[in-house]
């Protein structure tokens, strides 16, 4: 849902079965009444022109991708909409971006590490290019007075850096240094005020804010606990001193505030309540390092009740992700609260495939060292183990999509090391996924997996991990896999089939499957049905484990 720049019209997307093919509808605020015209086929998003008269949106093909950039007039037929850009590139996505100072609309397309962008000047219909696509080297932009930022892996600069270029001629023989690369803390995200910047890092597996004037002074805010999450919400306003953020850490509860960037005074402006109650005295959030197969020190971050016995019999519910540079936040769920009062113990592996160590974290788990992400999910649940937390067949292990690949691959690894695993829309069947190139996600994910169909080696290496095709004739222990079938994201068939497979080949179990037929990658979208959902997963870990009465 995207408001106008003057604030009288709404435009909303809607996707009513999860399959992320949207409806874009106008409304007028102030009356409520709707346009008759509805936009089809979209990716969900408009960005408004300056006079609020019109919009561009992303059209997806028929294969789901999000490829034509279209512009569409208020009052008009859909059909005659302008196409401003067309991807002809199977494996890029376009996506649109309006700059905080309202005077450009950016054009993002690419892969999962090569993007390329294009701009559009207020009232323009024909975009320029920014700089042609490099393989491997991703930009962004960010507008500032006669400049334009640019967040880059340019020029060897694995964790990115920031540059700056004239507006009237921002190719890459103009990028100037403006924040140089620092090997070891990763640039995360950048945004752009009137007078400042302000942009969010990873030292230390850790984030951190940074503010800084446009003459490069700068400073960084300070959080004191051993793990937290850190989010920049910056609104909509260009012309500020003051930036949003939200904090929270496995025991504390989401707090917005807003940041004087000048005076350097932060505000709470507001706190997330838990209507049950929530105190996060009771709770103990530690962060400890894990050595690796390779001797790397792996992040684990562990939530348990103050009052838990440490006496290595207690159950655990092992959270992990690793794909894409993504990384799992040492946030705040309120969902994870009733799982704590009943004595599981919460930890969350930040394996190789994430960031939370920089860029080179995930260099070190993609394509043929993606071996490295499932090696070191292992050791964090033996390290709970080692630490006197709990013992064998006391671990439930949870991922989701990729993070169900993690799960799936680590069962197959160590099938007696865990009590129950639990894969949501996992990502299972990953040869035969990457060898289907009429799937809408399967050209752009190449460069993350591998191509197995051009590459033999990279038929290799993903057949050797791929969770539906290393199942061994052993025991063991029970999983539970859900699905969506608006799913286009992991498709319906990967969690079946590697369940039916389980049932066929494996030992122990039981094998479970929850196939949701009118929802997709996200699961449901009503809030009564997604706590449905939490609560028959997490009745399933108590169930593994033992626990299913409530405690008294």
């Amino acid at each position: 849902m995207r408001h106008s720049p003057d604030h009288k019209r709404v435009a909303i997307g809607v996707d009513r079965v999860g399959s992320e093919y949207y409806a874009i509808r106008i409304r007028e605020i102030a009356s409520g009444k709707e346009f008759d015209e509805e936009i089809p086929n979209s990716s969900g998003e408009a960005v408004w022109t300056e006079g609020s008269n019109s919009f561009f949106y992303v059209e997806r093909d028929e294969n789901q991708r999000p490829k034509r950039v279209k512009h569409h007039e208020i009052g008009t037929d859909p059909s005659t909409d302008t196409t401003v850009y067309e991807e002809t590139d199977d494996g890029f996505f376009a996506d649109l971006r309006r700059s905080r100072s309202g005077k450009f609309i950016f054009i993002e397309t690419g892969d999962q590490v090569t993007s390329e962008v294009h701009v559009l000047a207020a009232g323009d219909l024909v975009p320029r290019i920014v700089a042609p696509r490099i393989p491997g080297q991703r930009y962004e932009l960010y507008h500032h007075a006669d400049h334009f930022y640019i967040r880059t892996n340019a020029d060897g600069a694995v964790d990115f850096k920031i540059v700056r270029t004239p507006v009237g001629t921002p190719g890459r023989r103009h990028w100037r240094d403006c924040l140089p690369h620092q090997p070891g803390t990763f640039l995360a995200s950048v945004v752009a005020y009137a007078e400042n910047l302000v942009w969010l890092e990873w030292r230390d597996a850790l984030p951190h804010i940074v503010v800084s004037d446009f003459d490069g002074q700068r400073h960084a805010l300070a959080f004191d606990e051993a793990a937290y999450d850190l989010s920049l919400a910056p609104g909509f306003e260009y012309e500020t001193a003051t930036t949003r953020y939200v904090y929270a850490s496995p025991s504390t509860p989401a707090r917005t505030f807003d940041y004087d960037m000048t005076a350097r005074v932060r505000t709470l402006v507001k706190a997330q309540e838990i209507a049950s109650g929530h105190d996060p005295a009771r709770y103990l959030v530690e962060r400890v390092q894990v050595s690796g197969h390779d001797g790397v020190s792996i992040p684990l971050t562990i939530l348990r009740l103050r009052t838990s016995s440490v006496d290595g019999n207690a159950p655990v519910l092992l959270y992990g992700y690793g794909s894409y540079g993504i990384t799992v936040p040492a946030g705040f769920s309120s969902d994870i609260l009733s799982l704590m009062d009943r004595g599981v113990i919460y930890a969350i592996a930040h394996v190789r495939g994430g960031a939370v160590r920089g860029r080179q974290w995930y260099l070190d788990g993609k394509r043929d060292k993606k071996i490295n992400s499932f090696k070191d999910s292992v050791p964090c649940a033996e390290a709970l183990i080692e630490m006197g937390y709990t013992r064998k067949e006391r671990i439930v292990i949870y991922g989701r999509s990729a993070g169900g690949l993690l799960v799936g691959a680590s069962l197959n690894l160590r099938p007696d090391l865990f009590a129950g695993v639990i894969a949501e829309v996992p990502f299972v069947d990953v040869l035969n996924t990457m060898l289907d190139a009429s799937l809408p996600l399967t050209p752009p994910e190449w460069p993350e997996w591998g191509n197995p169909i051009s590459d033999s080696e990279a038929y290799g290496w993903i057949k050797s991990y791929s969770p539906y095709n290393n199942i061994a004739a052993v025991n063991h222990p029970p999983v539970l896999a859900t699905g969506g079938l608006a799913d286009y994201r992991v498709t319906y068939w990967e969690p079946a089939k590697w369940i039916a497979r389980l049932r066929s080949d494996a030992r122990g179990g039981p094998f479970l499957l929850r196939m949701d037929m009118g929802a997709g990658h996200a699961g449901a979208a009503a809030r009564y049905k997604r706590l449905d959902e939490r609560a028959h997963v997490y009745g399933f870990a108590l169930k593994v484990l033992g626990m299913e009465r409530k405690p008294s």
